[in-house]
């Protein structure tokens, strides 16, 4: 008979959190493992599959508030997708220089352009395609991006991302924090492009329609595009077949009104959002609607 036995003194012990973290991360890097070891094309074909029943219903629930009026096996067949796109990224992070072999690119003069007269621009889009190519891409064609971006919350799985993303440490990695901001301001105030994604909810920012819905989002990208002469560059990762891709970019966002004048950031915001919001509706599928981007949740 074991005596004194006390459950929540060895929980006391024992960091669940912890645990938990290291866990997902091993179940990670054991997934990693095995892309790496596949031939690329194999791997992207990987899936996570729809069996995470909360966050599935609130993809659902968003798909059916802002894209209203589709049959049941519309919502499922754009969930399908979403959880396969998904899969394929997790599948392509060991494998981006593989990724960007198979890119196609369209709209590069719009790119060239910004950078020739300004040297350089702040690129932005969503979680559509695979975002995270497009950094890939410029830093083969010698135009190297600092990345704005939110790490997960579990430490070992955002080490062994940004290891994947920075191109094992090529490209520098801006997290969104407030020493992020700090180095933000300081990256576009030297020169450097920044790319950065504005479809994700930032509690202390500006409500902007999007899709209809009202949608906190950050105007840093518009504020820093103003003040320190960065022009706007939208950018569009689209996913054709399996890892073949295409990237595209498209004509300058104005921040300033033909007289020189900045124009307010809620208009900017809201003319970015139009575009994300074609582009979504044309492939909804290919966005994260996992997001709680809307105050639905």
């Amino acid at each position: 008979m074991i005596k004194n036995f006390n459950l929540d003194k060895i929980r006391d012990k024992i960091d669940l959190r912890d645990l938990r973290f290291r866990l997902e991360y091993a179940l990670l890097l054991l997934m990693m493992g095995i892309f790496i070891l596949l031939a690329a094309p194999r791997a992207s074909h990987r899936h996570l599959g729809m069996f995470l029943t909360g966050a599935n219903r609130r993809a659902r629930r968003h798909l059916e508030t802002v894209l209203p009026g589709r049959s049941n096996a519309e919502y499922k067949d754009i969930l399908k997708g979403m959880w396969d796109n998904l899969g394929r990224i997790v599948a392509e992070y060991p494998a981006l220089d593989y990724c960007v072999d198979n890119l196609e690119i369209a709209g590069a003069e719009n790119l060239r352009q910004a950078l020739s007269e300004h040297r350089q621009a702040i690129l932005f889009s969503g979680h559509r395609g695979n975002w995270e190519v497009m950094a890939a891409a410029l830093l083969r064609y010698k135009v190297p991006v600092d990345l704005v971006y939110r790490a997960p919350n579990n430490p070992y799985v955002a080490k062994l991302l940004d290891h994947f993303r920075s191109m094992n440490g090529r490209l520098r990695l801006l997290p969104k924090s407030r020493t992020g901001t700090r180095q933000l301001v300081e990256s576009v105030r030297s020169g450097r492009t920044i790319g950065i994604l504005i479809d994700q909810k930032y509690n202390e920012g500006l409500e902007v329609p999007f899709f209809g819905q009202p949608a906190m989002t950050s105007p840093a990208f518009v504020q820093l595009s103003q003040k320190y002469s960065a022009p706007l560059v939208p950018f569009r990762v689209e996913r054709l077949e399996g890892m073949n891709m295409r990237l595209s970019f498209y004509p300058v966002i104005e921040t300033l009104t033909p007289d020189g004048a900045p124009r307010k950031p809620e208009d900017v915001i809201a003319e970015a959002h139009a575009l994300l919001e074609t582009w979504i509706s044309e492939r909804p599928d290919q966005w994260l609607w996992l997001h709680r981007r809307w105050k639905l949740d």
